[in-house]
């Protein structure tokens, strides 16, 4: 069985979405279990360091449940480095978004992190990737990555800003899938429309903390405009703060809002496409 194969047969159906009062009416009640766990790490989440096997403590087997998937690179800065940013609270409290809004059935409780050279990244369909700017990868963890990306994986690339960023992230991508452009993206591309609908205005929000506005870039299978999208990247903006700090007065509700819907619309693009 191919990757895809996988990948299509796992979901279940998915819902319509509810309407925007239901999901900001959700945001007030998301169950957070380890408040005292988060304290201790401060705000950005990590906590752990660059020692993978620390957070891969907290992994969990392939059940055919989605999974939310991070991306371990090496590099960073010392308790908290960038990859880990928002981990775990961001994916605990968008499953719990996802479970409420749709019938694809995640895990919940957290994620999984995995390193990119790492076979079972294959058993999941979205990966995410936090902080583009420290991204670093050797030939066998960009070789495994291009394979998953080629073989109909999905990756999210969050919390960046600025020239500089985007330059790194085209780079990296480069060395993944060479020959393939990153384009910006609009919101005529169905994974604006693929469970929320959404406007130029609703994605045009301020990244949480540096201000500016974001914009959308991706990667097309074979630079095919009407192809799959295998990479969306969330230039100026971090939809993963944003789910990790919904629940705590630090963000406004409004642009949570936003963040989920991006966040279920990319899955559910990444599971019909």
């Amino acid at each position: 069985m191919t990757a895809r194969t996988r990948r299509l047969a796992a979901p279940r159906r998915v819902a319509r979405p509810l309407a925007t009062g239901g999901l900001a009416t959700l945001l007030t009640l998301l169950a957070v279990a380890d408040l005292e766990g988060q304290r201790r790490r401060g705000r950005g989440g990590g906590g752990f360091g660059d020692d993978l096997a620390s957070y891969q403590e907290y992994n969990t087997p392939y059940t055919g449940e989605f999974t939310f998937v991070r991306l371990y690179y090496r590099g960073g800065w010392g308790w908290n480095p960038g990859w880990s940013h928002d981990w775990p609270v961001a994916e605990r409290n968008f499953a719990e978004i996802m479970d409420a809004l749709t019938t694809i059935g995640p895990r919940k409780g957290g994620g999984n992190v995995l390193a990119m050279d790492d076979p079972d990244l294959f058993k999941f369909p979205v990966a995410y990737l936090s902080e583009p700017g420290g991204w670093t990868m050797n030939p066998v963890e960009a070789d495994n990555l291009s394979n998953y990306l080629r073989k109909g994986g999905f990756l999210i690339i969050d919390d960046m800003g600025g020239t500089r960023d985007l330059e790194r992230t085209r780079q990296g991508l480069q060395i993944l899938l060479p020959g393939l452009e990153l384009v910006q993206l609009d919101d005529s591309h169905p994974i604006f429309d693929s469970f929320f609908h959404l406007e130029q205005e609703n994605i045009e929000m301020p990244h949480p903390y540096r201000g500016g506005v974001a914009s959308y870039w991706g990667v097309y299978e074979d630079n095919d405009p009407e192809g799959r999208l295998m990479v969306i990247v969330n230039h100026d903006n971090d939809i993963g703060d944003y789910m990790e700090w919904s629940d705590r007065g630090f963000v406004p509700i409004a642009l949570s809002n936003e963040a989920y819907k991006l966040g279920v619309n990319y899955v559910v693009y990444a599971l019909t496409h």
